[in-house]
């Protein structure tokens, strides 16, 4: 019997079992944003680093160092894993929300509710996350309260737009993960944000 696994985003591993011996394929492809990454397969007898887009490599036994890597097209893999590709969940969709003051958005950020709200009917998601952020100016209570606050006002956004509020879940970080790295109380637009995360 043959067992195929997808692991997540960028490596492709299957076993195939023939007679009495078993292999096993790790083939390396890019992430959906085209990254490629890099892999090291091994074992007692040694390892390989793959480092290109579809290469792979087949380990035969533990004893056994891997083979030296070789390149597949897309295609073949796309065949090879068209089972276990074929019930990969849909990725998640990000939107990021900037605020020009307080829960106020930008005016480039509202016109991307549309389109966030276009997704959840697209995927019928029934699992939205809205995660508020400030940037380091203020103290911590401050901003913990203000990026709730903000996830709050989109959540308020969505629900006022037919999204079922039980499918909504928020959360709020304040000043602790920002997307620009800054001293504290550094005004930072680009941190005074609101990920929202499609499912």
């Amino acid at each position: 019997m043959c067992k195929i696994v997808r692991l997540p985003l960028i490596i492709f591993l299957i076993t195939l079992a023939t007679g009495c011996t078993k292999s096993t394929l790790v083939a390396l492809a890019p992430d959906p944003d085209g990254n490629i990454g890099r892999i090291s397969v091994g074992n007692e007898a040694g390892s390989v680093a793959i480092d290109s887009a579809y290469q792979a490599t087949t380990i035969t036994g533990a004893k056994e160092q891997p083979t030296a890597p070789e390149q597949l097209s897309k295609e073949a893999l796309d065949k090879m894993f068209a089972q276990a590709l074929s019930i990969e969940p849909e990725r998640p969709q990000h939107f990021l929300l900037y605020f020009e003051k307080d829960t106020t958005l930008t005016p480039e950020s509202l016109l991307l509710l549309p389109r966030i709200i276009a997704a959840i009917h697209e995927r019928t998601s029934e699992y939205i996350s809205v995660i508020g952020h400030t940037d380091t100016l203020g103290t911590r209570d401050y901003n913990m309260s203000l990026s709730l606050s903000r996830a709050l006002a989109v959540k308020e956004m969505l629900v006022r737009q037919g999204v079922a509020s039980n499918t909504i879940q928020t959360t709020s970080h304040g000043k602790e993960n920002p997307l620009i790295a800054t001293a504290d109380n550094v005004f930072e637009p680009r941190n005074r944000r609101v990920e929202v995360v499609v499912r």
